[in-house]
């Protein structure tokens, strides 16, 4: 009696299972992994994602740790892996230190795919790449050198020490200003923010104070860039400190309108978590595979192609950056 009442809870279970697997044998399980919580730029991340999502018939979970640390980072992709997620996508806080976690993803069956910021080739299947590195690099460096007619000391104020896509952006900066033309400009420094809006604030005060000379400032980071714009405001340089780098049009507009920052570049951050979750889950219905050379259909994104990336590994282009001034901030501010 006791062995037909096991075997009638068991078949119970199995037909429960049989039930579980029948309701999302196609859906997947994505996860976005960013930098911080509470950055705007990845909360317009999450929005892209949860309409390829929706697009495709999938489901996102949205994470980063409260501070932008690879601690943070490496604590929730390990309970990622406890939870058999089918994607993991990061936005990686450095480049070396997060592969170890993420090839235990992969070890699990997890697809790893890297973002805006990546993680070496070797912690990753793929890269999503928001614009050609050195087109972002050197374009900053055009701006603020107009901005300045070619002369006088700049700045840069990153977002972490450790973040790949700040540290390729600034070597390319680096390379642009060997040009001949701008034999009468100096970087004087390179300061760390850290993504944190006090900080940065903080950092860019201290740039007026150690260096009175200062005519410019380049800001990477969308965070950086927007505490910048207040601190040349609330210390009155505006005019005398210019201001570029990458911002989002929604916190700019104040900057750009007043005159501490003429103008600035992004793409669309929508459109890259848009563009990141999508072509995992291409990727986990079997539509892709990875392969260099390969031409697919990105959904709203267009046509889009896989190709080499600069550091050996292999990389999705979304598009080059937007200029935004004094002439279609208006247009933008309210977009994202």
């Amino acid at each position: 009696m006791l062995q037909k009442i096991l075997i009638v809870i068991l078949s119970c279970f199995l037909l429960i299972g049989m039930f579980s697997m029948s309701a999302y044998a196609d859906e997947y399980v994505i996860a976005l992994v960013v930098k911080n919580v509470g950055n705007p730029f990845f909360d317009a991340v999450a929005r892209g994602g949860q309409d390829a999502c929706d697009d495709l018939g999938h489901t996102l979970i949205f994470q980063g740790p409260p501070t932008p640390t690879v601690e943070g980072q490496i604590e929730i992709i390990e309970n990622l892996i406890a939870q058999r997620v089918d994607a993991i996508c990061v936005s990686a806080n450095d480049y070396d230190a997060l592969v170890p976690v993420m090839q235990r993803a992969m070890d699990a069956g997890i697809l790893a795919i890297s973002f805006d910021s990546g993680i070496h080739p070797d912690g990753r299947l793929l890269h999503i790449n928001q614009a050609d590195f050195e087109l972002i690099g050197r374009l900053q460096v055009q701006a603020i050198a107009e901005m300045i007619d070619f002369e006088g000391e700049i700045a840069v104020l990153s977002a972490g020490a450790t973040m790949t896509n700040q540290n390729i952006w600034i070597e390319w900066m680096q390379e642009e200003l060997k040009e001949p033309e701008y034999e009468n400009m100096e970087l004087v420094t390179i300061v760390y923010g850290d993504d944190l809006r006090d900080k940065s604030y903080n950092e860019a005060m201290g740039l007026f104070k150690s260096y009175p000379d200062l005519r410019g400032i380049i800001s990477p980071t969308t965070v950086g860039i927007g505490a910048t714009g207040k601190a040349i405001t609330d210390a009155g340089l505006i005019g005398q400190v210019q201001l570029t780098g990458l911002g989002l049009p929604s916190e700019m507009a104040e900057w750009i309108q007043n005159g501490a920052c003429q103008a600035m570049f992004l793409w669309n951050p929508v459109d890259l978590g848009y563009l990141t979750t999508y072509v995992a889950g291409l990727l986990l219905d079997g539509e892709i595979s990875g392969a260099v050379g390969e031409e697919f259909a990105a959904g709203r994104m267009g046509e889009k192609v896989v190709t080499e990336a600069e550091d050996g590994g292999i990389e999705v282009l979304l598009g080059p950056p937007f200029r935004f001034d004094a002439s279609n901030i208006d247009e933008w501010k309210d977009v994202y």
